[in-house]
Order: C-alpha cells, then structure tokens, then sequence
C-alpha cells in the first residue's frame, strides 16, 4: 500500500490510500480510502509507517530546551562581516570589539539604552553569537571608551574605502535634544527636535551615494558655518585629499566660509544663494526672468560672485506651494491680531498701553515669520494693521526661484550635474532621518559625559551605515525604489521627482516582482526573526546529547538572505 497524491485544477490535490500489485507488464491498483480530509501530519504519519519505518513520539526521543530569534541576528551580523565593519573597527579580533559590534547589531535590531542592551540581546542569539553572554552595562562603557580612542583611524578607513582625489563629498549639521544636566556639549542653541530643551550638534560626512564616513559633535549652540573649517582640515590633513568638492547647503557655507575656502588650492564648493542675493541679482539685472520662458535652468554669471558659476532654476509647482504657504501664514497671523483687537476692546476698565500692545503684536508677527509684510499701527486706543503689498509682490517675485553657486568649472561639471549633485544633500537629510526617527533612534540622549556622548553618536552612525547597505541589497523586497539611484543621475534636475514606474506598482499591489508582501526594513527584520535557533536535548539515559537545530527559512527569508549575499 501507498499513498498518491491526486492533482486537481481548480482544487487542492486529492490524497489517496491505494494499493498497487504486478499482472505481467501492468501494475493495476485500487482505492483503499481518500484521505484527502485527514490532517496533513497524521497523512505524513501513515506515509512513514508504509515504508517500514519506526514512529516514536517526539516527547520520548527529545525535547526543546530553548528556541530564541535568530534570523535577523544571522542577517544583521552577516552584513558587516561582509562589509569587513568589524576589520574596520579593529584588525584583530578581541573582546572589545565583540562588545562594539553587538552594540552596532542591537541598534539596528531593536535600538534602547545600554543597561537594556545586556538584557534584550539576551532573548535573541546576539550575545551567544559573539560569546558575550557575560557581559554587563560596565563592559559596554568600557567599550565605548575604547572605540572613541579608535575613531579617527576608523573614519580614516571609512575614507580610504569610499573617498578618493576629486571626490564629491556631502556635509550637513543636525542637533538632537539632551534629556540631562550633566554633559558639558548640552547647551540652549537650534534644537532641530523642536524642543525647548538643550541640545547636541554633530556634523556628518558622507560621499556621494550618502553613506557615512565621519562624524563630529559640538557643543548645542554651535553655529553650522563654524563647524566647516574642521571639516577642511579633516579632508586635507586626516584624510589627505587636495582635490574634493564639498557640497553644503546655503546656512552652512556661507560667503564668509567661502572666502576661507578659496584659500584652499584644489577644493571647490558647492552651495546655494540665500533670497536677499537673489533678490539682489533680480535688481540688479543680472537675472532676468525671461529666461525661464522655454527651460526651467539657466545658467548666469555676476560681478557679485566673481569666479562663481550661478545656475537659476524656477520650478512652477515650488512657485504655487510657496504662494500658497504664505497666504496662510498671513491669515493665520491676522487671526492672531484680531484676537489681540478683540482682546484691547474688552480691556475697558484696565486698558493696555501702547507697550503692551507692541509686544503682543510683536509676539504675533514672529510666530509666523511673516512681520515683514504688515504694517502696523500702535497706540493707546487701539491695533490697526494692514498687509504690505509691495513686500508681498517683491517676494512674490521670487516664488519658484533658486540659484545654486559652484566653484566648479563646466568642464567638469554640467549646469544640469551641478544641480543635481547639491540636491543630493537630501541623502543626508534621509540619514539623520533614520538616525533621529524610528530606526535607529539616536535620542535620547542620556550619557553624562562628554565622551560618551560622541561614542554613542558614533556608534548610531556605524550602525546607519549597515542599514543603509542592507537596505541598498534588500531593495526588491522593501517599499524601495530599485530605480531611484539611476533616476537621480538622469531625470531633469529642476522639475519634480516622480517615482519610477515599478515601484508605483509595488506600492499599488503591495506585492514585489517576486510575488513576495512587500515590506519595510522592520517588518522584514521582524519576519526574519521568526527563524529561531533551537537548543534540543535527546531523552536518554544512557547518552544525554545535546543539539542545536535552526528553523528552516521561509520562502521570504531564504529571498532576503540571497539578497545580502548569504547562507541561511
């Protein structure tokens, strides 16, 4: 007897007892039983009985000790062994940089303080792994004093690896709140969280696809501008480059850093104009707005900005956002002053003063930053107000409009490459957002000392580096444009990105090329955790064996470990 599964077309297969025997060259064989209602392991059962072999309850032969996550532990750790990270840290192996390592994988994992860290890498693999089930929060410190000791060489293998002569190299500043009261580097300055609470600074260095190649924080009231001339001496000196175009965006290299950048033979520059230089040139006639009439890009030349190439561009949906944008904030802000009115009105026994007044009104105007379009009159009686049209219609004048300046020739550089390469300062936008959001979660920052601080920091911005890989290899499977990298150096520099005709598909069905749900890097690290490693005894007297046993991959994680180039 056997048992022969039956396909059908429009139905599951039908699953048979049959028995089977020889009549010279025929095999004839009929239907003992359909089996098709029965459950598949109890099918599976009678399948290894026909064949002769012993069933023996799985509880009397062996059981499960422990089964813990290990999938993404596997995924994670894999990728920098394959990245060399851990070579990068440290050549040799040793304790500490077991320690550093573990910290990189947790935050991408699941990212939390570091008493938490010695807990949680418990419950998955991470710590077995690495062999560091001993360790505390003590040694973690401990580590992260030895790899602050080791940055500058790592940032300097970073650079060695992704930074060569004539590099393009991407510089932007971010700040993140300091929940403490301790750490020297916490001061009141531009907290980006938009908080009231103090803040630290760090300035990151990537090249030009925006992976992470250096990092530095300041103090929290550390103006952007003044970070740049480290930034200098690290490309010329650290890492020995003459010869790089250092892209930042107009708050950042202003005309005063470009002044000091000049002095520097073989570095060039690229930035933006800030509204009153461009308002300047559309007065003074260097620019003319007919030349948007057939290209939304032009490139200028000014007495202004000597040696300077200046590329205008006008894109017409920035133009109607900006409009729109200011003609709420206007309202919104007449909204505050009618409410003051209202409130003068009703002050009758105690009337404001004409003070009062102006530092009510005053507090209306900044909120919106929108002051310079009003007029106001102020006395004891009352508020009036009316709007500024000429202010309203000179600003109106330059809806749209931008102008990126470059120190680079247009031999090497085109108007349209030039364009393109400044807006490619959103990459490390896109990494202080995965920094400072939900992934791998820079703040809070909580470590009291100054060191500490800048090796936490650190170790955020190695772990963005692995993500980031991982996210470049895991693209087919995750909301990704596959597309994007090759669009970015094709598509018209001024006009408004669209999003590839793929991935709109992908995000349409929510289904991948491969027919996989498509995902977002956590939900697939989420999956991938569901592979566990099992430790398993055998039930014996005689000889109580020990084994470990890993789930096999799903069709999903057997994708996603092909991707990053690994064995399940």
């Amino acid at each position: 007897m056997y048992i022969e599964n039956v396909p059908n077309r429009s139905s599951k297969p039908t699953v048979l007892l049959r028995q089977g025997w020889r009549e010279g060259n025929r095999t004839p064989k009929r239907t003992i039983a359909n089996l098709t209602h029965w459950p598949t392991h109890v099918v599976d059962a009678l399948r290894m009985a026909l064949k002769g072999k012993q069933l023996v309850p799985k509880d009397e032969r062996y059981s499960i000790e422990r089964s813990l996550p290990h999938g993404h532990v596997q995924a994670v750790l894999g990728t920098i062994k394959k990245l060399g990270l851990d070579t990068l840290i440290a050549s040799k192996p040793c304790r500490e940089r077991d320690l550093v390592v573990a910290m990189v994988a947790q935050r991408i994992i699941d990212p939390c303080s570091k008493l938490a860290t010695t807990r949680e890498w418990h419950d998955t693999t991470l710590a077995q792994e690495l062999a560091l089930e001993d360790a505390d929060e003590d040694d973690l410190y401990a580590a992260m004093d030895w790899l602050l000791k080791r940055q500058k060489r790592i940032e300097n293998k970073l650079s060695h690896r992704h930074l060569g002569e004539g590099s393009v190299v991407l510089y932007d500043v971010t700040s993140s709140s300091y929940y403490g009261r301790t750490c020297p580097l916490a001061r009141r300055g531009h907290n980006r969280d938009g908080t009231k609470l103090a803040c630290v600074v760090y300035g990151l260095l990537a090249d030009p696809a925006g992976r992470p190649v250096s990092v530095d924080v300041y103090e929290g009231n550390t103006g952007d501008p003044s970070t740049v001339p480290d930034q200098v001496d690290k490309l010329r000196k650290r890492f020995g480059l003459s010869r790089v175009v250092l892209v930042g965006d107009r708050g950042m290299l202003t005309q005063t850093q470009i002044q000091t950048l000049r002095e520097y033979p073989g570095l060039g520059w690229i930035s933006a104009l800030r509204s009153e230089a461009i308002r300047g040139l559309l007065e003074g006639g260097d620019l003319q707005l007919s030349l948007f009439d057939r290209h939304n890009l032009a490139e200028i030349t000014s007495e202004d900005f000597p040696g300077e190439r200046l590329v205008v561009c006008y894109n017409p949906l920035l133009a109607e956002d900006r409009k729109r944008t200011r003609e709420e904030l206007l309202e919104a802000t007449e909204n505050r002053l009618q409410k003051i009115a209202a409130e003068i009105a009703r002050r009758t026994k105690k009337a404001l003063t004409a003070g009062e007044i102006g530092i009510k009104a005053g507090k209306a105007l900044k909120q919106y930053k929108v002051g310079k379009h009003f007029k106001l009159t102020i006395n004891d009686s009352g508020l009036k107000w009316e709007r500024n049209t000429e202010s309203i219609e000179r600003e109106t004048k330059l809806d749209g409009i931008y102008v990126v300046r470059t120190s680079e020739a247009s031999q090497r550089l085109s108007a349209e490459n030039t364009v393109r390469t400044y807006k490619s300062l959103s990459l490390v936008e896109q990494a202080f957002r995965c920094l400072k959001g939900v992934d791998l979660l820079v703040r809070p920052i909580r470590h009291r000392t100054v060191d500490h601080v800048r090796a936490h920091v650190f170790l955020c911005i190695l772990a963005y580096y692995v993500e980031c890989h991982m996210r470049e290899a895991l693209a087919p499977l995750l909301f990704q444009d596959e597309e994007l990298d090759i669009a970015r150096q094709t598509r018209d520099p001024v006009a408004k990105a669209q999003p590839s005709r793929s991935v709109k598909q992908k995000k349409a069905s929510r289904k991948t090329a491969d027919g996989f749900e498509a995902q977002s890097l956590a939900t697939l690290l989420k999956h991938l955790a569901t592979r566990t490693k099992n430790h398993c005894r055998i039930k014996s007297d005689d000889c109580p064996i020990t084994f470990v046993e890993h789930a096999q991959p799903t069709p999903l994680q057997q994708r996603a470990y092909q991707l990053l180039g690994l064995s399940p």
